[in-house]
């Protein structure tokens, strides 16, 4: 019997059919097209339905199904909030599936843990019992183990490290997503461009050359790599930032590994060995020595693995957190 694994983001869908050992059976990608609240909801529905009954066909079946959620799930009312889907705030998503797929276990996890869990199963954090999945892509979160746990605390929020406070005074602009996201995020890359070409005046930066509205974190990664000066100062103090995260990690659950991905670290790949000697500046200086940073060894599809994984193991319950 095989799994399926939903990686739920804010504009596309990500499933993907796996043995129960973890080889990756069938992939594919659809845009949610501006969908919104229920509309949201039939959609994986129909798509966890389409799959069950083509596997069906094929002399097999999907015998469980694990959801990631771009937000928060929790695992006591079964609702989900996800700030990129209009009409989530409280979404009864796990009633919702249970309901109208009938012939697959569900579970839902969000997006930090999923991506962790991938990495667990195959990927850098195989054999580790306490790791942290550093998540930089449009915000920021962190998928946690400690003691062979997976840590989602009592509201399924912990890792949302967006709200990390690093800095001081407290600016309004964090309320909505948090200081350290406000700052090294991909977003944060960009809002960070904006505000230092309107103050700075900085005429010969190559960003001048993008209209300032349209300025992304790539275009911050290209100018970096022929040594603008902009780029270099908003991308060390991204270093600064995630440095002192990590550190801040290290200190809090002495994992073995820190495994950094999303779509930021894609570019941010090369910045690993800075932001390690960044944290170590920070950092309880035993646990820092035993601590490795890597990078993910999934890219874009742990997530995708590790809902397929959270399935696997929970085929027949909805119950613990211990993955082991």
């Amino acid at each position: 019997m095989a799994v399926l694994g939903i990686d739920l983001g804010g504009t596309k869908l990500l499933a993907g059919v796996f043995s129960e050992s973890g080889e990756l059976l069938h992939k594919e990608k659809a845009s949610l097209e501006n969908r919104k609240g229920t509309e949201v909801g039939v959609f994986i529905t129909q798509k966890i339905n389409i799959l069950q009954s083509e596997w069906q066909q094929k002399g097999d079946g999907i015998l469980a199904t694990g959801v990631a959620v771009p937000g928060i799930s929790n695992p006591a009312s079964g609702t989900v909030w996800a700030p990129n889907i209009p009409g989530w705030e409280a979404y009864p998503l796990l009633n919702e599936l249970q309901q109208n797929c009938k012939d697959t276990s569900i579970i839902i996890d969000n997006d930090r843990s999923c991506s962790l869990l991938g990495e667990i199963w195959k990927g850098n954090a195989r054999q580790c019992n306490n790791v942290i999945f550093l998540a930089v892509g449009t915000g920021i979160g962190a998928g946690i183990m400690a003691n062979g746990n997976i840590i989602n605390g009592a509201q399924g929020i912990s890792g949302a490290i967006g709200w990390m406070a690093l800095t001081t005074p407290f600016r309004d602009a964090y309320t909505s997503c948090g200081c350290f996201e406000q700052h090294a995020s991909g977003e944060g890359i960009a809002k960070s461009a904006r505000e230092l070409l309107q103050s700075e005046k900085i005429t010969t930066s190559l960003l001048n050359r993008i209209p300032l509205k349209d300025i992304k974190a790539r275009h911050v990664f290209n100018a970096y790599s022929y040594g603008d000066p902009a780029a270099i100062k908003i991308i060390r103090q991204c270093i600064q930032y995630w440095g002192m995260a990590s550190a801040n990690l290290v200190s809090l659950f002495n994992p073995e590994k820190i495994i950094f991905g999303g779509g930021v670290f894609g570019p941010a790949l090369q910045l690993l060995p800075d932001i390690m000697e960044e944290a170590c500046r920070w950092a309880q200086p035993v646990s820092i020595k035993h601590t490795k940073f890597e990078p993910s060894a999934l890219g874009d599809e742990a997530c995708l693995y590790g809902a397929a994984f959270l399935a696997s193991k929970n085929k027949y319950n909805h119950g613990s957190g211990n993955i082991q």
